[in-house]
C-alpha cells in the first residue's frame, strides 16, 4: 500500500513539474469556474480613484445580467444605471478598503420578476500588497428568500392566530412540560408566561381528572386523535374552572414531538346549562321535579322493576279545600303552604331512600316508592297523613290542612306510567268522594263518576247554542312607551243554571270530553270577528292572542279552520297570535307541522306558561317561535326570591338570544314591571294594568 501511494505521489509531481501540462489543467479549472458553474463571475479592474471596470464576465453573467462583451473596459456606471450603480461601487469601495472579501444582498426587478442575489467580492492584490482586481460571484437566491419570505409569513399568521385566539392554546413536550402558551392561556389559568413556562401541564388538571387527560396526552403523542373532553383545571387562585379540552400532535419531519393544547373555558356555559336544566325539570316554587321530571323517572323505573321483577308504589295527592284557601288567604298564603308541604314530604326520604317526591302541579304531588309492597306502601301512606296533623303555620297563622292521597301498584294496577297515574287519580277521586282527609289503594271497581261533574258536563255540551261563552281580553302593556297593541283572549262561562264558571273548571272537562273541539272553534272564530270590528273602527294595529289545547292540535282541518277564519274576517294573519299550551307539547312531530303550516300563513306563535310543565329547551330550537311567555309563578316573587329572579332574567335573555319576544304574566307591582324594565323584557300583562275584560271595556279604556 505504501508502495502505491508513493508511486502516486512521484505522478503528480511530475505533472507539476511538466508546464504544459499544468497550463492545461488551468484551462479546464478556469472554464469550470468561470463558464460552467450557474453562479455570475465578473472581473472588475480597480482604477486610480476607486473606478471600477469590468474585464471579464463568465458565461451565466452574460446571459442573466445586463452586460454584453461590449461592457468589457466600461465602469460600473457605464453598464449599470441608476441608484444601484451607487450601491454597488460602494460595496467595492468597501471590498478595498478593508482588503477582505466582503458579503452582501440586493435585490432588483427584471423582466416583472424581483430577484435576489447575494455576493461575494474578493480583493486580490499585487507583490507590493495594492488592490489591482476585484472578483465578484454573485448567487440568485430568490427561491431562498421566497422560501424564507413563506416561513416568516407563516410564523406571523401562527402568532396572530395564538395571540388573537379566544381559547387558550399551549405547545407540550413529550415529557409534558409546557414550551409557550397564548395569551388567552394567561387568563383562563391565572398565571402569566414566565410562571407557565417550564411547569409541568398536568399540574394545572384537577387531580380528579388528571388520569383521563393525561391518558388522552400518551394517545395523541402516539398519533391517535381523539373527541373533546370536559375536565376541570386549578386557577392560580385555587378556583375550579370547567373547561372543554382538545389536543393534536405536533409532527415535524413526520415525528411528533409534542402537543398542542387547546382548551375552551365553559364554566358560564355549564351554569347556564344548569339553570335551564333546573327551570326544565323542577318546579320553580318548591324546588321539587316538575311533572317533566317525573315523565322521564317514572319510565325509568318501571324499566327498573320489569327488569329486577320488583314491585313500586305510586301515590297522587293533592291538598283537601286548597282553593278555598287559595282564593280566602291569597296566592301569597297559597305559596308558602305548598313550599311546606313539599319540605314535609321531602322529610320521608330521610326514612325511606327508596320514596321520590314530584309536584305534579297546582296543589298535587305524587310519590314514587320503589321495591316495595302494599304493606310497606301502606306505612308510607300513614307516614304522609302524620305529616299534616300538626298544623301549618303561615304568616304568623295556624292553618290545618289534609291531604287526599290515591295510591297504584306496579304491576298489578298498570304496566306504564300513563295508566298508573290514571289509576292512583282515580283512587283519589273515590278519596274525595269519600269525605277527603284519608287514602285508597286503587281497585277496578271504583267508578269515577260525580254527579257534579256530570252536570256540569250537561251544560257546558249546550253553552255554545245558549250563547254562554265569553271572550275576555287582557291588555299586554309595552314595558317602554306603555302602548297596548296586543292582548290575550280569555275565555269565559256564563251558565245560566250554574253561574260564571271557573275556567279551571270547565277547560280540563272540555278537553276530556272533546268539547274543547267546538268551543275552540268558538273562541277563533270570535277573536277575529271582535279584530274585524276593530279593524272597522280604524283600529288595524292590534293582535291578539289565542290559546290552542294539546286536543285542539288533533283537528285534521285546524290550520285550514284558521285559515277561513281570517280570510273571512278581513283581517292580517300577523293579528292572531296562537299560544301552546302544555298539551299540545306532547305530540312533538304533528304539532310542529301545524305549527309550520300557521307560520306559513303568517300567524305568530308563542309558548304560553315557559319553563312549566313540558316546557322543553328542545322545543325552541324545533318548533317555529316568536315570543316566549313567563309564568306568573315566575313573576309573582322576582323581588324577594333570588331564584325566581335569575330564571326570569335566565329565561328573558334566552329569548333575546334566540331572537324571540319575551311577555311577563301575572304583573300586579310597579317593582315588578321596573325590574323587568331592567331586565329588557319589551311586554307585560297582569292586574297592575289590567284585569280581563270585555272588548267593550277594552274599546272605553284602551281604543280611544
Amino acid at each position: 500500500m505504501n508502495r502505491i501511494n508513493q508511486q502516486l505521489q512521484s505522478e503528480l509531481e511530475l505533472d507539476i513539474k511538466d508546464k504544459n501540462y499544468s497550463n492545461k489543467m488551468t484551462l479546464i479549472i478556469n472554464e469550470i469556474i468561470l463558464n460552467v458553474v450557474s453562479d455570475l463571475v465578473y472581473l472588475m479592474k480597480v482604477d486610480h480613484g476607486n473606478t471600477f471596470r469590468y474585464v471579464y464576465a463568465n458565461e451565466a453573467a452574460y446571459k442573466r445580467a445586463n452586460i454584453n462583451e461590449h461592457s468589457m473596459g466600461l465602469t460600473i456606471q457605464e453598464v449599470i444605471p441608476g441608484e444601484f450603480a451607487n450601491y454597488l461601487q460602494e460595496q467595492y469601495e468597501k471590498a478595498v478598503t478593508l482588503n477582505e472579501p466582503i458579503v452582501f444582498q440586493d435585490n432588483l426587478v427584471m423582466n416583472g420578476k424581483e430577484i435576489y442575489s447575494e455576493s461575494i467580492l474578493t480583493p486580490i492584490n499585487d507583490d507590493a500588497g495594492q488592490c489591482r482586481y476585484v472578483v465578484s460571484v454573485t448567487r440568485d437566491i430568490t427561491d431562498k428568500m421566497q422560501e424564507k419570505f413563506r416561513m416568516l409569513e407563516s410564523q406571523q399568521r401562527y402568532k396572530s392566530l395564538m395571540d388573537h385566539n379566544m381559547d387558550a392554546v399551549i405547545s407540550v413536550n413529550e415529557s409534558r412540560t409546557i414550551l409557550n402558551a397564548n395569551p388567552s392561556t394567561y387568563g383562563i389559568t391565572g398565571y402569566t408566561e414566565k410562571e407557565l413556562t417550564h411547569l409541568l401541564f398536568l399540574s394545572l388538571v384537577a387531580s380528579e381528572h388528571g388520569k383521563k387527560v393525561d391518558q388522552l396526552f400518551q394517545d395523541t403523542l402516539q398519533g391517535k386523535t381523539k373527541d373533546n373532553i370536559t375536565c376541570q383545571i386549578v386557577h392560580k387562585s385555587g378556583m375550579l374552572i370547567d373547561v372543554q379540552l382538545k389536543m393534536i400532535p405536533i409532527v415535524v419531519n413526520v415525528e411528533i414531538k409534542g402537543v398542542y393544547i387547546i382548551m375552551r373555558d365553559i364554566t358560564e356555559q355549564l351554569r347556564s346549562n344548569e339553570v335551564l336544566k333546573f327551570i326544565t325539570y323542577h318546579d320553580h316554587l318548591t324546588g321539587l321535579p316538575n311533572r317533566s321530571s317525573l315523565k322521564e323517572d317514572i319510565h325509568q323505573v318501571v324499566s327498573k322493576s320489569k327488569e329486577h321483577d320488583q314491585i313500586f308504589g305510586l301515590m297522587y295527592l293533592d291538598l283537601d279545600r286548597f282553593k278555598f284557601l287559595n282564593d280566602s288567604m291569597g296566592h301569597y298564603v297559597g305559596d308558602l303552604l305548598l313550599k311546606e308541604v313539599a319540605q314535609r314530604l321531602t322529610s320521608l326520604k330521610e326514612i325511606n331512600q327508596n320514596i321520590a317526591v314530584y309536584r305534579q302541579g297546582g296543589d298535587e304531588f305524587i310519590l314514587i316508592i320503589e321495591d316495595t309492597n302494599r304493606c310497606q306502601t301502606q306505612d308510607v301512606a300513614d307516614q304522609v297523613l302524620s305529616l299534616f296533623q300538626t298544623p301549618f303555620l303561615l304568616t304568623s297563622q295556624e292553618f290545618y290542612v289534609t291531604p287526599s292521597v290515591g295510591i297504584s301498584m306496579y304491576p298489578k294496577d298498570g304496566l306504564d306510567e300513563e295508566t298508573l297515574i290514571k289509576s292512583a287519580d282515580t283512587a283519589l277521586s273515590n278519596v274525595k268522594d269519600r269525605g277527603r282527609g284519608h287514602y285508597q289503594f286503587y281497585s277496578q271497581d271504583m267508578q269515577k263518576g260525580d254527579s257534579q261533574t256530570m252536570l256540569l258536563e250537561t251544560c257546558l255540551r249546550r253553552a255554545i247554542e245558549k250563547d254562554e261563552l265569553l271572550l275576555y281580553y287582557q291588555p299586554q302593556v309595552d314595558l317602554y312607551t306603555g302602548e297596548v297593541y296586543s292582548y290575550e283572549a280569555l275565555l269565559r262561562w256564563n251558565c245560566g243554571l250554574l253561574g260564571f264558571v271557573s275556567p279551571a273548571d270547565f277547560i280540563p272537562l272540555a278537553e276530556e270530553t272533546g268539547l274543547i273541539i267546538p268551543i275552540g272553534e268558538w273562541v277563533i272564530e270570535e277573536a277575529c270577528l271582535q279584530l274585524n270590528k276593530w279593524r272597522s273602527k280604524g283600529h288595524t294595529n292590534i293582535s291578539v292572542a289565542i290559546n290552542l289545547s294539546g286536543r285542539q292540535f288533533q283537528q285534521p282541518n285546524l290550520v285550514e279552520f284558521i285559515k277561513n277564519a281570517i280570510t273571512s274576517n278581513n283581517i292580517d294573519p300577523s293579528q292572531i297570535e296562537i299560544e301552546i299550551t302544555e298539551g299540545a307539547m306532547q305530540d312533538t312531530r304533528e304539532t310542529i307541522g301545524i305549527l309550520n303550516k300557521l307560520k306559513e300563513i303568517g300567524v305568530q306563535i308563542s309558548v304560553d306558561d315557559f319553563g312549566t310543565g313540558y316546557s322543553s329547551l328542545s322545543y325552541l330550537k324545533r318548533f317555529p317561535l316568536n315570543t316566549l311567555k313567563i309564568d306568573q309563578s315566575f313573576v309573582r316573587d322576582v323581588l324577594s326570591d333570588e331564584k325566581d329572579a335569575a330564571i326570569t332574567t335566565t329565561i328573558i335573555h334566552l329569548a333575546h338570544s334566540l331572537g324571540f319576544n319575551v311577555v311577563a304574566e301575572g304583573v300586579e307591582l310597579e317593582e315588578q314591571a321596573e325590574f323587568l324594565r331592567r331586565m329588557d323584557c319589551e311586554k307585560a300583562q297582569g292586574y297592575l294594568f289590567s284585569k280581563p275584560v270585555p272588548a267593550s271595556q277594552i274599546e272605553k279604556e284602551f281604543l280611544k
